[in-house]
């Protein structure tokens, strides 16, 4: 079955230098034989390889890790404090704001370690130990233990892992776990043993104003002025050692942490970035990428655009609902933009064209060899078969996800079964799943209504997308037992089903019959919509595996590109990123310069919008101008800044450091021009956003007053 976002990379065991100096995502363990750590010493970096990475010893790659599922965080204390995004910390945030404690609108400061807030199921990892186990993979290639095709499938890597653990000295010590990665589309793999520490507490964060400030209008723009920041810390038990929550717990002793430096920036400074980038798509064919305009991108627009409409309404008319659904609005609407500026920009940067011109070189370099000749074509054959039935899966993905009210098939599986075989133990342990269904459903970020007028809006907009044949069974019910009234087929379903009120569960969990879950409809709902994906995916999965074709495209290209060194595409794994601090001109007769300042905070503010509101507060203290030592040399404030490296989804929250690996930023986001660089670099436009360092001390100084962590923090002003 072809995976969706396969790892298409370029590799070679290759020795010079790049000649994109600020393209890459590069692997730390390999920085010395690809020469990367020379090009960074000629761009100004004034540390070692063993400064930036030290399998045998303490280096700054101790000071980042993964924070909770998809963001990146640093170390900037000894005791265990972490910096991250705003927009990384939001769901913890969220989950202890109230109408009573809103620290969506307010902020959070904690005075004392005590007041710091525990979070469930939010943890950090630091990477432990890498291994390269290639040789390994490739032996039970060739012994037979597992097919070329399954050796890049996550089950085998999986097992792998566990089972190379379970040999090793890390086995049973406390935190460790193992995940095996394929990079450079299988011609490498590694295995990586992460120490995750699962008491992280919520410390302080600016009021979403500050956080958030020009919420979806400024997202992935630029000029931008959002002090996107949080913090949080690592606790862990008497012994450092990871831990849960306990009240014993105490902040963790870190080995290394990244000192602070604010004595500002200037174009050309030399920036780099350790982080865990989440996915890249370098080096797809032009079909692919066309496929992706096409298919996951235009779901995405489309099916987003209703659901958040209907959110957008209901949250400006409820305190109450804005904080249940504000983590789940800027999930769904980050990517909902990005996926809108993708399409734009591949079109406006000639996406298209460079991969063309990419295949045209590659089938010369194939000619006469039979490993490499013909992949293209091949890819591409594949390709164009499997555009509709992908296009179909992922509408009705976006669709299912975005509805939240299901009556899930497993527990009325089970207790039909259960009256079945008149198996009372059974029986009240299948009511027991359903009441934790229940309790899943309608938590406290759940308003049953909203997702009522949600699903209301979703239904229509679905069979507009599809055409009849590619459109759940349910449509059908709907045309015949409601005359084509969505509303009252919804309502129906919000309503009369078994898990949509306490009243409806109580009374059919008092006495459970088949009859009753054989007519609940939000089951009859599920049970069609999930059967027209299963069979979508049945015949996606017809299609002929795309994987060995990559990897072979893969090395093809590395081959081609001798001497230049390649590196593999994001997989979630730490990297480095290096370049300049930098202005750049999106078009003729446009020039952005590389910082902005808090006076574009005042510019830029509306009271009547709510996503350019300016906390009186802050207000006060730019326009009283007493920046102190945070101040620019000309007395204002910086606001944010961009560099040129390379980063994606994942990075959010990533350190950018200076040439004596000192904290400047924090990567937040990139600019709009090139958000299609996840699929082709663009040297001339592709810039990454970081509020300056000096923007989040001063709100943590003078704003939060929480000088205690401005206490723990190095800074060195020199």
């Amino acid at each position: 079955m072809k995976v969706k976002f396969l790892i298409i990379v370029a590799f070679a065991t290759l020795f010079s230098l790049a000649s994109k100096a600020d393209e890459g995502m590069w692997l730390l363990q390999l920085m010395q034989q690809q020469n990367s750590i020379d090009m960074m010493k000629k761009q100004g970096l004034k540390l070692s390889a063993t400064d930036i990475y030290n399998p045998n010893g303490v280096s700054l790659k101790d000071a980042v890790g993964i924070f909770g599922g998809g963001c990146t965080g640093e170390i900037i204390s000894p005791n265990g404090l972490v910096l991250t995004n705003h927009h990384c910390g939001y769901g913890a945030i969220q989950a202890h704001s109230s109408v009573e404690h809103d620290y969506l609108t307010d902020g959070f400061w904690a005075a004392t370690l005590a007041d710091e807030l525990p979070n469930e199921r939010l943890s950090f990892r630091f990477v432990h130990r890498i291994v390269d186990i290639t040789d390994l993979v490739n032996e039970q290639i060739k012994s037979g233990v597992v097919t070329e095709i399954n050796s890049l499938t996550r089950p085998y890597l999986n097992k792998l892992a566990q089972d190379e653990l379970a040999k090793s000295d890390l086995n049973g010590k406390p935190g460790i776990v193992a995940q095996a990665y394929p990079f450079y589309a299988g011609n490498k793999f590694y295995l990586i043993y992460y120490k995750v520490y699962t008491d992280v507490r919520m410390v302080a964060a600016p009021p979403s104003s500050i956080g958030k400030f020009g919420g979806e209008t400024d997202n992935w723009m630029w000029p931008r002025h959002t002090c996107d920041f949080s913090v949080f810390r690592i606790y862990a038990d008497k012994n450092g050692e990871p831990a849960d929550y306990s009240p014993e717990n105490v902040p963790l002793s870190t080995p290394k942490y990244l000192k602070i430096s604010i004595k500002g920036l200037n174009e050309g400074d030399y920036a780099m970035i350790l982080g865990f980038p989440g996915s890249t798509s370098r080096y797809l064919t032009e079909s692919e990428v066309t496929e992706r305009m096409y298919t996951t991108n235009q779901a995405r627009i489309d099916m987003r655009t209703v659901r958040l409409d209907v959110l957008r309404e209901a949250m400006a008319k409820s305190d109450k609902t804005r904080i249940q659904y504000a983590s789940k609005f800027a999930g769904s609407s980050n990517y909902w933009k990005n996926s809108i500026g993708m399409n734009q920009a591949i079109a406006d940067n000639k996406v298209l064209e460079a991969k063309a011109e990419v295949e045209k070189q590659f089938k010369e370099f194939a000619k006469g060899k039979p490993e490499y000749e013909g992949v293209v074509d091949k890819i591409n054959d594949i390709v164009e078969k499997s555009i509709p039935v992908e296009r179909q899966i992922d509408y009705l993905s976006e669709f299912y996800s975005a509805i939240e009210f299901r009556t899930p098939e497993e527990p009325m599986k089970k207790m039909k079964e259960a009256i079945i075989n008149k198996d009372n133990a059974a029986i009240a342990e299948a009511k027991e799943l359903i009441r934790a269904q229940f309790a899943r459903i309608h938590n406290k970020d759940y308003d049953h209504e909203v997702d009522r007028q949600v699903a209301k809006a979703m239904i229509p907009a679905l069979e507009k997308a599809l055409s009849s044949s590619e459109l759940p069974s349910f449509y059908q019910v709907i045309a015949r037992d409601f005359k084509g009234n969505v509303d009252a087929y919804v309502d129906n379903i919000y309503n009369n089903s078994i898990l949509a009120n306490e009243a409806n569960l109580e009374k059919f969990l008092k006495k459970p019959t088949i009859k009753a879950i054989d007519r609940d409809p939000s089951l009859a709902f599920v049970s069609s919509t999930m059967g027209c994906i299963s069979k979508a995916m049945d015949v996606y999965g017809e299609t002929e595996d795309l994987s060995l074709l990559h990897k072979a495209f893969i090395r093809g290209l590395g081959e081609m590109k001798q001497p230049t060194p390649s590196y593999p595409d994001a997989n979630f794994t730490m990297r480095l990123t290096y370049g300049n601090v930098k202005s750049y001109d999106p078009k003729d007769g446009v020039h952005y310069k590389y910082y902005t300042t808090g006076d574009g905070v005042l510019q830029k503010e509306n009271p009547d919008d709510p996503e350019f509101v300016v906390p009186a507060k802050l207000k006060e203290l730019l326009q009283k101008r007493d920046f102190g030592r945070y101040a620019m040399k000309d007395g204002s404030l910086p606001a944010c800044f961009l560099t040129t490296n390379d980063i994606t989804g994942g990075n959010s929250g990533s350190p950018v450091m200076n040439d004596n690996g000192e904290l400047i930023g924090i990567a937040f986001d990139g600019n709009w021009e090139s958000l299609s660089g996840d699929i082709n670099f663009d040297d001339n436009l592709q810039r990454c956003i970081a509020v300056d360092i000096r923007y989040v001390l001063f709100v943590i100084d003078k704003l939060g007053g929480a000088q205690r962590l401005i206490n723990e923090m190095t800074i060195n002003e020199q």
